[in-house]
């Protein structure tokens, strides 16, 4: 099972020294990988509601943050053996073909250590700023993109005439190091997100706490793990064949002790609780797990990124 952070504080917005400092020393304390998110702008208004908090709103959508596949063709000059994760890519953000290139790119120059991690997005009112294809639309257009970047990575030749994309015979060179291609993990706990990881992922990449599909107790996760195992077969692919990946926004004491399912709500509590239930989620097959950790500055990130590899990793 590989292990990955995300790191949040105003000041590796501000201080490419700190970034730079956060994420090697992440390659330094053994994490596996790191994860970079994906907003360009931050519209005034945003009436459209986020998934992932009670209240509805995404304080992270209100602060600075780097273009992801920027940042990540930076950070992947500063780093030998970390891996980099696109949590989540929004597809439709970026004209398709120009993200195939970008991300096959970044893959050749850092070696291969790049997972593409792709969602439909929820901000409408972002969608709208970039010009992006229609919201409404989001789910159909993100299956055209992943379509389109499949064929430009392993065939030497392609065509599409889709509703959102479409263009004449071209070639990409040079192809990822990866073959076939980078790993796609596919975010999202809807049915037409969990039906697009089934016929188009490596990995389902849910966030546990969604409000309305929540993932968070061990029952809840293997429920889900069936219901994947069910549609990856339903997909014509043989049931296992799409691996769990999950992406925490919280951990320790800042999650309630108990799930709505009166379950033990996972990865709360100590740092012997959450070590104990990345044992338990071992043992269920999950292939990956990311922590966040946000604070008010890089030095308290750094720290609380040792403390966990002190009193969680060093114990699994």
């Amino acid at each position: 099972m590989q292990i990955g952070f995300d790191v949040r504080s105003p000041e590796l917005v501000a201080d490419a020294d700190q970034l730079v400092r956060a994420i090697t020393t992440g390659e330094q304390l053994g994490f596996d990988y790191t994860t970079f998110s994906d907003h360009l702008v931050s519209p005034v208004t945003v009436e459209s509601k986020y998934p992932y908090d009670a209240s509805g709103k995404a304080v992270a959508a209100e602060v600075g943050r780097h273009e992801q596949l920027t940042a990540i063709a930076f950070m992947a000059a500063k780093t030998r053996t970390l891996r980099f994760v696109t949590s989540v890519m929004v597809a439709p953000y970026r004209p398709a073909v120009l993200n195939a290139k970008v991300l096959a790119t970044i893959d050749v120059l850092s070696g291969g250590r790049l997972t593409i991690g792709v969602g439909t997005g929820w901000m409408k009112e972002e969608f709208d700023a970039l010009g992006a294809p229609d919201f409404a639309k989001r789910g159909r257009a993100t299956d055209e993109y992943l379509e389109v970047f499949k064929a430009l990575w392993t065939q030497s030749e392609v065509q599409y005439e889709g509703t959102h994309v479409r263009f004449q015979p071209i070639r990409m060179e040079p192809k990822p190091v990866q073959k076939p291609h980078p790993p796609i993990w596919i975010g999202g706990l809807s049915d037409p997100a969990m039906r697009r990881a089934a016929r188009f992922g490596d990995a389902w990449y849910p966030v546990p706490n969604d409000q309305k599909i929540p993932l968070d107790s061990l029952p809840r996760l293997r429920a889900g793990m069936e219901k994947m195992n069910g549609l990856a077969e339903a997909a014509g692919r043989a049931p296992g064949s799409v691996g769990l990946a999950l992406r925490l926004h919280k951990h320790g004491q800042r999650l309630a002790p108990l799930a709505s399912d009166g379950e033990r709500q996972l990865f709360s509590g100590s740092w012997t609780e959450i070590a104990d239930d990345l044992k338990r989620v071992r043992d269920l097959g999950l292939r990956a797990l990311d922590f966040r950790f946000a604070e008010d500055s890089a030095d308290q990130v750094l720290a609380a990124m040792e403390a966990f590899q002190r009193e969680v990793l060093a114990r699994v």
